[in-house]
């Protein structure tokens, strides 16, 4: 970016930063530049088609769920391509620039699902990508490999019941990845730079049965001047000193019941010093504020909510709000320093599910169903939709991303930029 040590620090979590420093030109990781599903900048499209408005589409050469991930005017995506997992980059205009394989890829089983399905982040310097075959790479501008890891072969096999989901995130020296599954799981840093392991965390909680397992990403935020890694999963969140991996705080009772198959898929979301946490396959919210040693359960949750919430898309938050976008397209907005609900509105009824995450932008809300259809919510006027834009394209999961006034919309084979 542009104004790169100040930059890189604000992007991850490592310093607060004024919203006008934030670069409206670069997407850094699957939330964006705040990790929390907020777009800087303004004058993004509100109405569009698969024809109107489109200022290019192009086959990608390889089917992949991962989000796009953009820093000047370079856009990467993962993929499956030829039985290899894939980075591509292309420029603005759609064109590749290169394409780098890390690896073989090991295929999704779900069928909304890839080998594919984590996205990509970067420091402006290298891109960070992982894939289910335990693949973790860094890879410079040009698409060379500055060094390779294989979790699986370092740490032993994934035991998710499905496909991995966990995007690798990036603290001020490493690159993390969450592993929580049936198995041991963990927490594991590398050197950004050279990739040799910093530190690994065990995280074994008491969950039954799936419920140990989760595809959630870790956020990275900052809090008294120290920077955490906030995880979610297995019936837990989980606060990890990002330096060493040592976790500082906990809180339990996600799943009071012991409920077998609470698998956590959304991720949480952290602003105002608070963090919300999606679980119960969308049936409860938990907001905690930060700080704290131990289990603060019974200290720091400041409220609670029973069947309101999300089971796959990660919520937005910025100025005082939670955004909650449910499976079915229901979306509420929260107050979250009290959990006060202070709206809420229903998409069209439709056979298909919201799998991406919602995001907010110059005073919208824009979210996406699997088969295209992007909605446009006014986010200051309550549930008023502004726009329901038809893509014409089926299996879109991965979440729309707004950069320097464009929307980048990522399907299983294609990947469109749309435009004034």
């Amino acid at each position: 970016m542009r104004r790169p040590t100040a930059f890189y620090l604000a992007c991850f979590g490592a310093i607060a930063l004024s919203a006008s420093i934030l670069d409206a030109a670069n997407w850094p990781n699957w939330r964006g530049p705040s990790s929390n599903g907020v777009a800087p900048g303004k004058g993004f499209p509100i109405h569009w088609s698969g024809t109107e408005h489109v200022l290019w589409k192009v086959e990608l050469p390889g089917k992949g769920a991962s989000t796009p991930v953009v820093w000047n005017k370079r856009i990467v995506v993962t993929c499956g391509v030829e039985g290899k997992s894939t980075v591509v980059c292309l420029d603005f205009n759609g064109k590749t620039l290169w394409q780098t394989p890390v690896g073989a890829e090991k295929p999704g089983k779900h069928i909304k699902a890839t080998g594919a399905n984590p996205s990509a982040v970067t420091d402006g310097k290298h891109w960070f990508v992982y894939f289910k075959s335990g693949d973790l790479a860094c890879l410079d501008f040009h698409g060379a490999i500055v060094w390779q890891k294989n979790l699986q072969e370092l740490y032993g096999e994934d035991t998710l019941w499905w496909d991995l989901g966990t995007s690798p995130v990036l603290t001020r020296d490493t690159v993390v990845v969450a592993a929580m599954h049936s198995g041991p799981s963990y927490l594991a840093a590398f050197d950004k730079q050279t990739g040799k392991p910093v530190w690994k965390q065990d995280r074994n909680l008491d969950a039954p049965s799936e419920a140990a397992q989760s595809y959630s990403t870790p956020i990275v935020t900052m809090d008294s001047g120290k920077e955490l890694l906030i995880v979610l999963g297995a019936d837990h969140v989980t606060a990890h000193d990002a330096t060493n991996g040592k976790e500082l705080w906990r809180v339990g009772e996600l799943n009071p019941t012991g409920h077998q198959y609470f698998r956590s898929i959304a991720s949480p979301v952290v602003s105002d010093g608070i963090v919300v946490a999606p679980y119960a396959r969308g049936a409860s919210l938990t907001a905690i504020k930060l700080g704290g040693s131990g289990d603060v359960t019974q200290t720091h949750v400041v409220w609670r909510k029973d069947n309101l919430g999300t089971d796959v898309p990660t919520p937005a938050a910025a100025d005082g709000k939670v955004y909650i976008c449910s499976d079915k397209g229901a979306l509420t907005c929260l107050d979250i320093a009290t959990g006060k609900e202070l709206w809420s509105g229903q998409s069209e009824k439709h056979r298909t599910a919201f799998t991406s995450s919602p995001i907010l932008a110059d005073g919208k809300i824009y979210f996406t169903r699997e088969d295209g259809m992007t909605f446009v919510i006014d986010s200051g006027r309550g549930f008023n939709v502004v726009a329901a834009n038809e893509l014409g394209e089926e299996f879109v999961v991965a979440t729309p991303v707004l950069v320097d006034g464009k929307i980048l919309i990522r399907t299983a084979e294609r990947l469109y930029c749309i435009g004034k």
